[in-house]
């Protein structure tokens, strides 16, 4: 009883950190996701495989999803 007493601030930091670092690797994953979708993107446009309608519409997406995720971390 009185070691849990003692631990469990500390239980509540480790916690905490867990999910510091879980939040930290998920915003990375989709940034660097957003990354590889415009980068396949210009890809695929330089290859002929969309037109260039297309290409316009879904890089607007991926750049305005980009300007999101910027947004919600400042």
């Amino acid at each position: 009883m009185l070691w849990q007493l003692l631990t469990s601030p500390l239980d509540g930091l480790l916690w905490i950190a867990e999910q510091i670092e879980e939040r930290a690797t998920t915003e990375l994953e989709q940034k660097e996701n957003l990354q590889k979708r415009l980068t396949t993107l210009q890809l695929k446009f330089d290859l002929g495989d969309i037109s260039e309608e297309d290409f316009v519409i879904q890089e607007q997406e991926i750049l305005e999803a980009m300007e999101v995720e910027l947004n919600e971390q400042g």
